[in-house]
């Protein structure tokens, strides 16, 4: 899938890294390259969502990215 939007760090816990969509969501990104971990980004990323990972923050989907690009 690919998902558009804005990189945030959520303060759940000691935080975590999250993609705040175009279409509303927040999907939280399973180990982000540290490219990505730059709050303010607009990104697309193309990923898979992992529902076989918990995590403690619990703010959406799990996002895998595989590959993204900066706009």
């Amino acid at each position: 899938m690919t998902v558009t939007g804005v990189i945030q760090h959520k303060g759940f816990g000691t935080g975590t890294w999250a993609l705040d969509a175009e279409d509303g969501k927040s999907y939280e990104l399973h180990k982000p390259p540290s490219e990505l971990q730059k709050k303010g980004l607009k990104v697309e990323i193309d990923g898979e969502i992992r529902d076989d990972v918990m995590t403690i923050a619990m703010i959406g989907p799990v996002l895998e990215v595989k590959t993204f690009k900066v706009l």
